[in-house]
């Protein structure tokens, strides 16, 4: 197996080593991710400007751009070979309920579908202050791709994986689970430059809402490893009658 490993923290990240490290006796281990930090990012592509390629080690790869050219390029023409899945990680922080449209991380995954390929994103919940527990997120990442190797599930879905960052043993295991949301988040944050300008830090995510029983919060609250399966189909199914009768009705 063939196994494509990015992320949106940048190829230097602890995460996407001990990812590299947990599945290279699953299969053939190439990285490309982002030069740096592109949290955030979301499935943004650079169109505007050419992207260049930098090989660090062998099957390790490094480009200037989002985590989605990063895998764009590697399933898209990069290599003379092709790739039987995407995972995406480790991310330093969570990616739960409304932070899945935002995140770097899952867009790469999630870009990895769009081309054809089964797909996971994986990020370890962490505080500023945190111990970030790596080898526990890693742990889960080899379980989750031997699983998929040996009973393969939709290739269409893409699995969103949340782990609490706390140590191995204290794990409680592996949880089905639904995006839950978020309040709205906190005020963007005035400063000022050098030059006494004023500049603006965007506010900090705001904390869980929609958080109760069965919600990947919940789960990472109660010491699960949250797994949320998503789809790219954003419609909203139940209201397309409602919907027509709407258009039907106006003037």
């Amino acid at each position: 197996m063939k196994i494509l490993v990015s992320n949106d923290d940048g190829y230097r990240a602890e995460g996407i080593l001990c990812l590299r490290e947990a599945l290279q006796s699953l299969g053939q281990v190439t990285v490309v991710a982002p030069d740096r930090n592109r949290s955030g990012a979301s499935n943004s592509l650079t169109l505007d400007v050419p992207l260049r390629v930098t090989q660090l080690e062998p099957q390790v790869y490094f480009v200037p751009g989002t985590p989605t050219d990063c895998v764009h390029l590697a399933v898209s023409g990069l290599f003379d070979f092709e790739f039987d899945m995407v995972v995406s990680g480790i991310n330093d922080g969570p990616n739960l309920g409304d932070d899945v449209l935002y995140s770097g991380t899952v867009a790469a995954a999630m870009e990895g579908r769009f081309l054809g390929l089964p797909a996971v994103a994986l990020s370890l919940c962490t505080r500023a202050s945190g111990p970030r527990h790596f080898a526990s997120a890693a742990w889960v990442a080899r379980r989750v791709v031997a699983g998929l190797q040996t009973q393969p599930l939709d290739p269409s879905l893409i699995l969103n994986i949340n782990i609490p960052d706390v140590p191995l043993a204290e794990l409680k295991g592996l949880r089905s689970t639904r995006l839950g949301s978020r309040h709205r988040s906190e005020r963007a944050i005035p400063a000022h430059d050098p030059k006494g300008s004023t500049v603006y830090w965007i506010g900090p995510a705001g904390a869980g809402d929609d958080a109760g029983e069965g919600t990947d919060f919940d789960a990472i609250a109660k010491g699960w490893v949250s797994v949320t399966p998503l789809s790219i189909d954003l419609t909203r199914h139940s209201v397309l009658p409602r919907l027509s009768q709407w258009l039907g009705a106006l003037p």
